[in-house]
């Protein structure tokens, strides 16, 4: 549907989304050449769940000049069940069963309202195997999907945000050692990641994140959530340890709430290490790494360094993926806790990562599988018209050949039994079979001059085209009807244009048409017609006409 050389992201929050835009190459690295962001309707049931978000991913599309492309979606931690087990390291068919078993007994919905996928972590030269399960209400996965298909998408890839920030943070800090934490800090939730070695493990701590923080201001100064998301956002830290006398009374308040808040965090993320450690046998921390909206927040790295005990750093998705001339860098680095997402979204394109998971809903996979299929579809249906054609005319050729050996015959019998008829009569059956075989030769040439026209078709399709219809008009000339990929045919348009042509892909092809020496030095060769009857998909007419002198002097080419 579009050009493959460039790729949207798309991270869905819970309060706002970011979109952004990368060149891709296979085998390198994307380049993030657009991005830009939007806060979604933070008094919709449940944010994050498509409510706004068509609206959303239009205004930043056309406040940032972000064109169409295929697009990769990374869902909230919020809306995704993970769950981490350990199996026996058995055959493949018989793992896939206990995998399932794993599902049915692990996520609270029935497997008919949930779609899921999973990822074995590393191998199994201990024994076990260490298995990732992730599942999701199909409803609401499909709620946002729904809505980017409302604004003119259709996703390749539904991802979970904490497994793209891993592959970000795997592809631009790949010599980690020890245990590493990444601590993402949200807006209505916190998502805890553990790397080690070839571990990971990952939590969910939900209303513990930036909404907490701005409803217990609410509630400390008696002030409207609108007032106490400014606040935190404008005048907003972390307080430090101890006494500290501070002259603004209104300040010293806001980051006395703030730490109360980072404070509950503190004690879930301790929470959820002692569990890392004796449920998945992991390491103590050796790091902290923040990113999310959150941690932009005054002095938290202080904060966490302080009640961890090891160093506290941020991530930064960008040190070995390169940023385009055009985006502006230093808002880039004001920006980057909250492009993670994005950019481990565009490394599952062009490189392969080390967790991929695809929450596509059913509906929505067997569509794209089809989708997938349907050129193989056209040149069958193709094959079958072309194979009908040639064995009729072989039919054809076979009468006639057997019709000329009859008559032949015919002759031989005619003068065994009548060897008293006359040197003419003789003469006039030779002349009958010679304008039988010249009728036979007549078909023969017809035939090998409609199969050089049929050629000359064939080697003028461009990329992503094909035909539906091939027909002869009454007055000498053929009758082309074809379909072809929207997004091919842009492509190509594009790059005639690049090259200072201004022609479409059906024009192209009307011109290459004419180009063929079969069809005589000027053909008249007209579109009839262009018509895009689905969203995916273009149709087209063309009509070739060639001279009546043309048409005589056929066979003889």
């Amino acid at each position: 549907m579009f050009s493959s050389n460039r790729i949207l992201a798309l991270n869905v929050g819970a309060s706002k989304i970011v979109l952004a835009e990368f060149a891709v190459r296979g085998g390198k690295a994307p380049e993030m050449v657009n991005y830009g962001m939007r806060n979604l309707d933070l008094s919709a049931e449940g944010g994050g769940d498509g409510s706004g978000l068509t609206g959303a991913i239009r205004e930043v599309m056309r406040a940032r000049g972000i064109r169409p492309a295929p697009m990769m979606v990374a869902l909230s931690g919020q809306v995704v069940f993970p769950r981490f087990v350990k199996l026996p390291a058995v055959a493949q068919d018989k793992l896939m069963q206990m995998v399932q078993y794993e599902v049915e007994q692990n996520v609270p919905f029935p497997l008919n309202e949930i779609v899921w996928d999973h990822q074995f972590i590393g191998d199994d030269s201990s024994g076990e195997q260490n298995v990732m399960i992730v599942a999701a209400k199909t409803e609401s996965v499909r709620e946002i999907t729904d809505s980017v298909a409302e604004a003119g998408f259709e996703p390749e890839v539904v991802d979970m945000a904490p497994m793209a920030i891993y592959n970000a943070l795997r592809y631009n800090h790949a010599k980690l050692d020890g245990c590493t934490v990444v601590l993402d800090i949200g807006a209505r939730s916190t998502n805890l990641i553990f790397l080690e070695e070839d571990r990971i493990y990952n939590r969910c701590i939900s209303n513990v994140a930036g909404n907490a923080i701005t409803q217990e201001l609410a509630k400390s100064l008696q002030i409207t959530q609108e007032e106490a998301e400014t606040l935190k956002c404008q005048r907003g830290f972390v307080a430090l340890g101890g006494v500290h006398q501070s002259e603004d009374e209104e300040m010293e308040n806001i980051s006395r709430v703030i730490r109360n808040v980072m404070t509950r965090l503190h004690a879930e993320v301790s929470r959820s290490v002692n569990f890392y450690r004796s449920q998945q046998g992991g390491s103590a921390p050796t790091r902290l790494i923040l990113t999310g909206g959150t941690s932009l927040l005054p002095h938290l790295d202080l904060f966490f360094k302080e009640k961890l005990g090891v160093p506290v750093e941020y991530l930064n998705p960008f040190v070995n993926v390169p940023i385009g001339n055009r985006v502006n860098r230093e808002q880039v680095g004001v920006d980057a806790f909250m492009l993670s997402e994005v950019v481990g979204l565009a490394l599952r394109r062009s490189l392969a990562c080390p967790v991929e998971i695809n929450l596509m809903p059913p509906e929505l996979a067997k569509r794209k599988t089809l989708k997938k299929r349907m050129p193989f579809f056209g040149l069958a249906a193709v094959g079958v018209l072309l194979s009908l054609g040639i064995w009729t005319l072989y039919e054809y050729r076979m009468a006639d050949l057997y019709t000329a050996q009859y008559e032949k015959v015919e002759g031989k019998l005619d003068q065994m039994r009548a060897m008293r008829k006359k040197l003419d009569d003789a003469v006039k059956a030779k002349e009958g079979v010679q304008e039988t075989a010249q009728a036979v030769q007549g078909l023969i040439d017809d035939r090998a001059v409609w199969q050089k026209r049929i050629e000359a078709v064939s080697k003028s399709l461009l990329d992503g085209m094909w035909l539906t219809e091939l027909s002869p008009l009454g007055d000498g000339g053929l009758k082309l009807v074809g379909r072809g990929w929207t997004d091919k045919l842009r492509a190509i348009q594009e790059k005639e244009k690049l090259a200072g042509r201004t022609v479409t892909a059906v024009e192209k092809l009307r011109d290459s048409l004419k180009e063929q020496e079969v069809f005589g030095p000027a053909p008249d060769v007209a579109i009839a017609g262009v018509s895009e009857n689905e969203v995916f998909l273009t149709g087209f007419t063309i009509n070739v006409r060639w001279s009546a002198a043309e048409e005589a002097k056929g066979a003889a080419r």
